[in-house]
């Protein structure tokens, strides 16, 4: 994920993305981002002294060279728009509270929402599950299938009980290579990841 959204640069090797295939190696982490690549990390960033709206306006996709930000202002369809991306995430209900006043699990979701903002082709997810109930992992894995239905979404996880739930295409990664790939029945089977992440 670092080295697809720039903030590590690799040895060796190509990162391409788009119809035309662009290299995002040519690029730098915010010329990525615009190319429709967006990222979140494990514990959420949001700005916890502002609203779920505040969050949600401060991302969406504008024009950000310095005077146009100065100048811009919140209009019906921004508001709009940030009602939608509210619903979608379910936090339609704490638009009007402060971010740092929302649950672990709803961070997560305010700043996917901030992400989706963004417009994004490409949404890589890390650790989703981490920290969450139960309920708020059952959630998460809906919101991110549906989220799979328009855009491409990659997420790296280690719960094998979440993975199961998302039933999607696994890939095992082994010190930067494709140690196994399929189903998670296929790849939990596999002798090589059972040697090397299961264990005998």
């Amino acid at each position: 994920m670092d080295i697809v959204t720039g903030k590590t640069r690799p040895d060796e090797g190509e990162v391409k993305f788009g119809d035309h295939s662009r290299s995002l190696l040519k690029m730098n982490e915010a010329q990525i981002a615009r190319a429709g690549v967006g990222r979140k990390f494990q514990r959420p960033t949001v700005f916890e002294d502002q609203s779920v709206a505040d969050n949600l306006t401060m991302a969406l996709k504008a024009n950000r060279s310095p005077f146009p930000v100065l100048t811009w202002r919140p209009s019906p369809a921004s508001d709009r728009r940030v009602a939608e991306l509210a619903a979608e995430v379910g936090l339609a209900d704490q638009i009007d509270r402060k971010a740092g006043e929302l649950g672990h699990g709803q961070k997560q979701w305010l700043e996917i929402g901030m992400l989706l903002a963004q417009e994004p082709r490409l949404l890589l997810v890390d650790e989703p599950a981490a920290g969450m109930t139960l309920a708020e992992r059952e959630q998460t894995t809906t919101l991110l299938c549906r989220l799979a239905e328009t855009r491409a979404v990659v997420v790296v996880e280690h719960d094998m009980d979440f993975v199961r739930r998302l039933d999607c295409k696994v890939t095992v990664l082994h010190q930067g290579s494709v140690l196994a790939e399929g189903s998670l029945d296929h790849v939990t089977r596999n002798r090589e990841v059972i040697e090397v992440y299961l264990g005998r």
